[in-house]
């Protein structure tokens, strides 16, 4: 019966709560990534839902990242060459943006960009997003000719 109750102490309580607690919402490893300032996308986007907006922020503040990932609704007979292209035609040396309005208007393009985010943020690496993005993407139709990551 005494062993009972040293387990019922509040203080045992206490510590087996913050034991539990700290594992169970343990974050898991992520990748940070930034998001430009909506105040900076073009005006042909101020009416778009807000998936499309953080996609066109996320596309603006992560060209590096983006490119590495084709897209899979087309758009490489207009001579795109990787998701980005959906959404940025040019960075001018001073690094002013020129955005594409194609991604505004395409499920498809918003939809690659936001898995690549989702997965990124769950620590997925280059080469791992890449396979997901041709396995979940490759049956709607022909992919841009990105090469496949190194990283």
């Amino acid at each position: 019966m005494r062993k009972l109750k040293r387990y019922a102490n509040p203080q045992w309580l206490f510590l087996l709560a913050v034991l539990f607690l700290g594992t169970a919402c343990a974050p898991s490893p992520q990748r940070a990534f930034d998001l430009v300032h909506e105040a900076l996308l073009p005006d042909f986007l101020a009416d778009a839902p807000p998936a499309v907006k953080e996609a066109y922020r996320f596309a603006a503040a992560n060209p590096d990242e983006l490119e590495k990932y084709p897209c899979y609704c087309g758009c490489g007979a207009m001579g795109h060459t990787s998701n980005l292209s959906c959404y940025v035609s040019d960075v001018a040396a001073d690094g002013r943006i020129t955005f594409d309005s194609h991604a505004a208007g395409c499920g498809i393009c918003v939809d690659i960009t936001r898995d690549v985010m989702r997965l990124m943020n769950e620590g997925k690496e280059a080469p791992e997003i890449r396979q997901y993005i041709d396995a979940t993407y490759s049956a709607f139709g022909p992919s841009t000719d990105t090469p496949f990551p190194q990283e």
